[in-house]
């Protein structure tokens, strides 16, 4: 026997018989080191000694195990949208907030505000015969079931794509927007009484435009990331459809109009401001691949700049006619002719156009920028 041969060290398979003999095997050969456990080198290795090489099939995952859950959890449910986006949704919709009010303080609080929208509203005799074919039917297709259904579009799309806080939050928004708006009309703000328009009592805002506005928006939220841009030109023009379908039919006043968009847009800034991990888009660190986004000059650009040239154009006339109005008004321009009622009326389409336009493309934005694709690093909490 070898005296020399120490314990848990074996030669090497293939070793020459002189290594067996105890003499030095040649360098270029191998030994293999053994575990020494509680029996000597050939006794049981403890669990902590168990090495598993990375490919074998022991280190495979094996089919039907354990995932991670889709749902967020804890402070994971609000991890991925930067701070600075949240932040800029809240200044939006406090902006809407603002909106509102300035604008009843306006046109509503002021009899200058009052004579200039009742010219609008008396300009809308000019063709209404023929206009209001048209406008009957737009405003026909808003009721309680075209809400409820609307609604039920929005959270069917959000639940078939699992995004279970996302049909919350369109549901929220729905039911919001239109509280809002019977609130504000009945019970929070007033109509003063100037001259004899005592029969008269406030109108802003303007629930029709509320309710087609409130659906547009939430489909916006819940639909793919692919299909806002489309849902967003959509829902913009069927809004100012119906908010210009009101005036022809005498319902409400370019103000009404006007405030029950920038509702709407204080409940979609606000949901997008809350926005979850849920809510977001899939990136490429999930667990399924799929298509994440559209290359660069996507749809979401050219709607955006479709709303952005609307908006300023539309914009534009009606400040000119607001201008043209309110020098009529004061005594300070031309005396009043019917032609005073045709441009303020046509002011007022122009001023829903604008504030339509605008509040789709910033909400559309809104939307796209704080539901971009989560990353790795979004997935573990770490932005």
């Amino acid at each position: 026997m070898n005296s020399d041969r120490r314990p848990g060290v074996l030669p090497a398979a293939g070793a020459s018989g002189a290594a067996r003999r105890g003499r030095p095997a040649p360098s270029t050969r191998a030994t293999q080191v053994l575990p020494t456990g509680p029996a000597g080198p050939r006794g049981p290795v403890g669990p902590a000694s168990t090495v598993t090489p990375a490919g074998s099939p022991a280190a495979r995952p094996r089919a039907g195990g354990h995932r991670p859950p889709s749902a967020p959890r804890g402070a994971d449910l609000w991890t991925g949208v930067p701070v600075r986006t949240r932040l800029l949704a809240v200044l939006v919709a406090v902006a809407a907030a603002v909106g509102i009010v300035v604008v009843w303080e306006v046109f509503v609080a002021t009899r200058t505000g009052q004579v200039i929208e009742d010219y609008a509203y008396d300009g809308a005799l000019t063709g209404r015969t023929r206009l209001w074919t048209v406008a009957e039917p737009v405003l026909g297709v808003v009721s309680v079931s075209f809400v409820v259904l609307g609604t039920l579009a929005a959270i069917l799309v959000a639940l078939v794509r699992r995004r279970w806080l996302l049909a919350v939050q369109a549901l929220v928004l729905v039911g919001g927007a239109n509280l809002t708006t019977q609130v504000l009309k009945k019970i929070v703000l007033e109509r003063p009484v100037f001259d004899s328009e005592m029969w008269w009592t406030n109108s802003l805002p303007s629930g029709h435009t509320t309710v087609a506005a409130s659906v547009s928006v939430a489909l916006l939220l819940t639909v793919p990331r692919l299909a806002r841009p489309w849902v967003a030109l959509f829902g913009a023009g069927y809004t100012a459809a119906t908010g210009i379908s009101t005036l022809v039919g005498q319902w409400h006043r370019p103000s009404d109009v006007v405030a029950a968009v920038l509702v709407v847009l204080f409940w979609g800034a606000l949901a997008c401001a809350l926005t979850t991990r849920d809510a977001q888009d899939p990136g490429p660190a999930d667990d399924r691949p799929r298509k994440i986004s559209a290359p660069k000059g996507s749809s979401s650009a050219w709607v955006l700049a479709i709303l952005g040239v609307a908006g300023t154009g539309a914009a534009g006339v009606a400040l000119w006619a607001l201008q043209q109005t309110a020098t009529v008004v004061d005594g300070s321009g031309q005396p009043f002719t019917s032609q005073t009622e045709l441009v303020a009326y046509a002011g007022g389409a122009a001023g829903v156009v604008a504030a339509t336009a605008v509040s789709f493309g910033l909400l559309l934005a809104l939307r796209q920028t704080v539901a971009r694709p989560r990353s790795t690093a979004s997935r573990s909490g770490q932005v």
